[in-house]
């Protein structure tokens, strides 16, 4: 049975992206938010996106981060990694930077999300997974082989 994941990425940048990754079915995911539906949030303040993470990560099993470019960089995915983190759920990080955005393009490899990470005195880690393909869909091929299992070792490893 799938695994119930929250997906962790930077929207802007990697939306396309990490709609590949939830096309291969391979684990149950958080319904993706809209650019205006995330605005929407967004102008409620912090409290409104905390609430949002909350509600959407209960129930779930696995934190997966879907590392573009700048996504080790974002805010809101370092919150989303120390909850996850503090609520006991799996924790993962897949690199996709390799994969193609709508444009065609790629990008350039994205930092570890969780190197500095520290919940209630304790780093945060979790398997980093980096696709060893240039090609978009070797890459795609790649994850869709492993994701399951990847996801399954971390519910395991918590």
């Amino acid at each position: 049975m799938a695994k119930k994941c929250f997906l962790s990425f930077h929207y802007k940048d990697d939306n396309w992206r990490v709609s590949q990754v939830r096309q291969i079915g391979a684990i149950e995911k958080q319904p993706l938010l809209d650019s205006n539906k995330w605005e929407e949030i967004k102008k409620k303040g912090d409290k409104a996106i905390e609430d949002w993470i909350a509600d959407n990560m209960k129930g779930k099993e696995c934190l997966v981060v879907l590392v573009g470019e700048k996504t080790a960089s974002r805010r809101w995915v370092k919150h989303e990694i120390k909850k996850a983190w503090a609520d006991g759920l799996g924790v993962l990080a897949i690199h996709i930077h390799n994969l193609k955005d709508s444009d065609g393009n790629q990008s350039t490899k994205g930092a570890n999300p969780f190197t500095g990470l520290v919940v209630d005195g304790k780093a945060v880690s979790g398997k980093v997974y980096d696709p060893p393909f240039s090609t978009s869909t070797y890459v795609y091929d790649h994850i869709k082989q492993n994701i399951e299992s990847w996801v399954n070792d971390a519910v395991k490893a918590r």
